[in-house]
């Protein structure tokens, strides 16, 4: 049973704190910064790492694809004409999690200096969720952006804890109690020996320049890397590319943590807010919410399933709630803890 000394308060625990978060503008990114801006007025700074796209500099993406969000609706009410002054705790950095570095080394000195010794904590929402992505974009993301974000945190002074979001199905298809166990280098869920990600690497940059050698055209390319990333899941027993390449991200912050405090949340299938900021905020059709719009507009009307399955799907505020809790609660821990 815990003492009341080993309870942590979360909201004293983002006091003053000074937090980078990587992958803001996705569906998970956008409600753990409202949540903070929301319930946490006394944290110190948040980073955001965002990518330029297309004519969009990071600061366009996040006036338009995060703070102009109906999500952000309950904020704006509570600070009112006062809202300014919460966002100047702001701060978006351009960078990508697919460089090396995250492409910072290419910032104002001055800034990634700041950056590298105010940082106390650092959370990795990025990533690629599609199941049949193409192998070299979901690798670079999930798996090798993970280590790129890794390593910076390892530079940042102070840094005390590292959140990376992973996903319940990385466990694959297996029947069973599911452990939060970590997965280590190279291991695989059908006992096939030989994963090597320098080696994924390796075939990804070969396959890519066989196809370009052939002259095949963008589509082409792009369906036999969804194709390729399929078979290598297949070869080491995840179902997909996605949670292949997310079992890998696990396993190289596993790796190369050294001493850095890491926590790996792995949630089940992410849905709409179950109450925060209100309930029912959802961004497109995502992953299970496609059965209840195809059956409320009639366009699907009975589906095949076992009447004794449970459905594994977690609000996305409980999501964030979770990252915030283990956050506080890992601070400076130096271990590995996963939280399913």
């Amino acid at each position: 049973m815990s003492t009341e000394k080993e309870v942590v308060s979360v909201l004293q625990y983002l006091d003053n704190k000074t937090i980078l978060v990587i992958g803001a503008a996705g569906f998970l990114g956008k409600i753990f910064v409202e949540k903070i801006l929301r319930v946490a007025p006394k944290v110190r700074k948040l980073y955001l790492l965002l990518r330029a796209s297309g004519e969009k500099s990071a600061s366009e993406r996040f006036n338009d694809e995060i703070l102009g969000k109906d999500l952000f609706k309950v904020v704006k009410e509570q600070y009112g004409s006062n809202l300014n002054d919460i966002l100047e705790k702001v701060t978006i950095v351009n960078g990508d999690i697919c460089l090396d570095d995250m492409g910072l080394n290419k910032l104002d000195s001055e800034l990634e200096h700041e950056m590298v010794q105010q940082f106390d904590a650092i959370v990795n929402l990025a990533a690629t969720t599609n199941f049949d992505e193409r192998y070299d974009v979901a690798l670079g993301i999930n798996t090798l952006g993970a280590a790129n974000a890794l390593n910076f945190a390892k530079r940042c002074a102070k840094v005390k804890v590292f959140v990376h979001v992973s996903t319940a199905y990385v466990c694959g298809e297996k029947p069973g109690l599911i452990k939060e166990t970590p997965y280590r280098m190279g291991e695989t869920l059908n006992g096939a020996t030989g994963l090597d990600i320098n080696q994924e690497k390796k075939l990804v940059k070969e396959k890519l320049s066989q196809l370009q050698a052939t002259g095949a055209s963008h589509e082409t390319i792009t369906q036999a890397m969804k194709d390729f990333g399929h078979t290598r899941a297949k070869v080491y027993g995840w179902p997909n590319t996605y949670v292949f390449t997310k079992a890998m991200g696990e396993m190289i912050v596993g790796a190369n943590r050294e001493d850095m405090s890491l926590v790996i949340i792995r949630p089940s299938i992410v849905t709409s807010t179950y109450k925060e900021p209100f309930p029912g905020w959802t961004e497109g059709i995502r992953t299970i919410d496609s059965l209840a719009v195809g059956y409320g507009t009639g366009k699907l009307t009975c589906f095949l399933g076992d009447l004794n399955a449970v459905s594994d799907v977690i609000p996305a505020d409980m999501v964030v709630n979770t990252i915030l809790v283990s956050m506080a609660a890992q601070a400076a821990r130096e271990k590995e803890t996963i939280y399913h």
